[in-house]
């Protein structure tokens, strides 16, 4: 088949998509016109995180795919997001500015065709959403090298808002700047978080170079693009936006990097059948006392994923348990569980339930 055969029919191919899209697009407008409950429930986050289970074994089947899992995933993603808005268009706030890494797993959970809205703190798009200014947010609440985001566990300990999703990002960090080489930059800006994961790094090739921080690695870019002798360790997109070089390209101490994102909203998600739950508890101050709590989800067959100690908020040196743990709330054995541990502890909030991004 000659160049100009296969041109035309790899257009053809366009068309016969495009009409599908069209139809796809249709048939969710009808949805949404006849039941519109059942609308809701087909184009909500867990739909989606269903959808890209279909996406991975529709791949997994065709051996001669040329098409990289990720690429499927981005677009299938932007489907989703266009037919979403066909019922609501989803206003979500982002700890900003643009170009931070929340922005991109915000970008990359909801899709091009949601409302983005920008909050210069964590805590900043907990407000956005209680007030009812946002639908949804995205903040970063795990990082791999660093462990927790203590600020949006004790944001989480005190709102009233669920967690109903989550995203995994691999962390890329640059080093960015207007300066040509490292011997000339007598200043580095960065949010604390970056600044830990890049440490080593740091002090072995910029121990001459004093170390700021910044409210987030957009704000650090913008700081080094105005700002003579000043690099800031930032995303590539970061650069792009505030017309920097990229110096150093996966500056962060160890190699395999990773930020682990919520979505907070009013409400958790519905059990999708690969589901995690996290939440809150205080055990009693007695010997052996949280030895019990975690022998209640063994016996229950619960795998747990994660758990730190965070300061209460109500006594001097009392502490809280934060619990990630594998299944939905609304599962038996989960449901078991919790009942159990809420009659064995002084405290638990549950803070919802969510598809596991992997």
């Amino acid at each position: 088949m000659s160049g100009d055969e296969l041109l035309a029919e790899i257009e053809q191919i366009d068309a016969e998509l495009v009409a599908l899209l069209k139809s796809r697009a249709e048939k969710a407008r009808a949805l949404v016109r006849e039941d519109p409950a059942r609308a809701r429930t087909a184009l909500s986050l867990e739909a989606d995180a269903a959808l890209h289970r279909r996406v991975e074994q529709l791949g997994a089947t065709n051996g001669d795919a040329t098409l990289p899992p990720d690429a499927l995933h981005a677009v299938f993603r932007e489907i989703a997001s266009g037919c979403r808005v066909l019922f609501e268009t989803p206003r979500v706030a982002y700890f900003g500015p643009r170009g931070t890494f929340t922005h991109l797993a915000a970008c990359r959970t909801f899709g091009a065709s949601a409302d983005f809205v920008e909050a210069l703190t964590i805590p900043g798009v907990f407000r956005l959403v209680e007030r009812g200014d946002a639908t949804s947010g995205v903040v970063p609440i795990e990082n791999s090298t660093e462990g927790g985001v203590n600020v949006t566990l004790d944001c989480l300990l005190e709102s009233r808002l669920q967690v109903q999703g989550e995203a995994v990002l691999e962390i890329v960090l640059c080093l960015v700047s207007h300066e040509r080489d490292l011997p000339t930059i007598t200043s580095v800006y960065s949010h604390p978080q970056p600044l830990a994961q890049c440490r080593a790094w740091l002090s072995e090739h910029l121990q001459h170079a004093a170390v700021h921080e910044a409210t987030s690695t957009s704000a650090a870019a913008a700081l080094a693009a105005s700002t003579p002798g000043a690099a800031a360790i930032a995303s590539e997109l970061s650069a792009e936006l505030h017309g920097l070089s990229v110096l150093r390209r996966g500056v962060q101490d160890r190699s395999q990097n990773a930020t682990r994102f919520v979505v907070i909203g009013e409400r958790d998600a519905r059990p999708t059948g690969r589901d995690r739950t996290s939440l809150f508890f205080a055990t009693r101050h007695e010997r052996g006392a949280l030895k019990l709590i975690l022998e209640v989800f063994d016996q229950e067959g619960i795998n747990l994923s994660r758990i730190e100690s965070r300061p209460g908020r109500q006594k001097l040196w009392e502490y809280v348990f934060y619990m990630d743990l594998e299944g939905h709330r609304l599962d038996p054995p989960v449901a078991r569980a919790l009942m159990r541990v809420e009659q064995a502890c002084g405290m638990v909030k549950v803070l919802g339930s969510y598809p596991r991004a992997h």
